[in-house]
């Protein structure tokens, strides 16, 4: 059976909203190698409407020269959790339909490791049915006060065992949790 890990970069308080605030603190490289690492073990990449939506236009036309990591996005499987989206377009993806954990769970079964970013909706209800196998947060060293959060105030409580951390010169914090 494969894994769901999951990265997302954060705000001090939480928030999981669009990252362009992240701007600001550039992207060290050895964010770059954690993140190579979460992705060189995925078989796939499993993604929410509203994220797939943000990625597709942002990744499909970018080449290697333009970021390292475009040749993941746009030569991985992907696969969209949505009740509305019907027809993708971005190359090697295909919708799964409604969330359904049942579905995901042979979806890990059958393609392996997958990787998930941003699409907190997702996010929110794998960890709600046990289905994520690590959290790969960049915590930035700012408050928003306000914005989705990845963990809402009706969420069920959760225990994580820290799997790795590291510390970045731009003030960021990296923290690798298995529930």
């Amino acid at each position: 059976m494969g894994e769901i890990h999951v990265h997302e970069f954060m705000t001090a308080d939480g928030v999981v909203d669009a990252p362009t605030w992240t701007f600001d603190y550039g992207f060290d490289p050895k964010m770059a190698e954690v993140l190579a690492a979460v992705t060189g073990n995925a078989s796939g990449i499993l993604l929410g409407r509203k994220t797939y939506e943000m990625f597709e236009p942002a990744w499909s036309t970018r080449t290697v020269e333009d970021d390292p990591g475009a040749p993941f996005f746009n030569e991985t499987a992907k696969y969209v959790v949505s009740g509305t989206l019907t027809d993708p377009t971005w190359s090697n993806s295909q919708v799964v339909g409604p969330y359904d954990p049942e579905a995901i769970r042979k979806l890990k079964d059958e393609v392996g490791d997958l990787y998930v970013s941003g699409s907190i909706q997702l996010v929110r209800a794998l960890l709600a049915d046990g289905l994520v196998d690590q959290l790969h947060l960049f915590v930035y060293p700012l408050t928003l006060a306000a914005g989705p959060r990845l963990f809402t105030h009706d969420a069920s409580p959760a225990k994580f065992t820290l799997a790795g951390s590291d510390v970045y010169e731009n003030g960021v914090v990296y923290l690798g949790y298995r529930p």
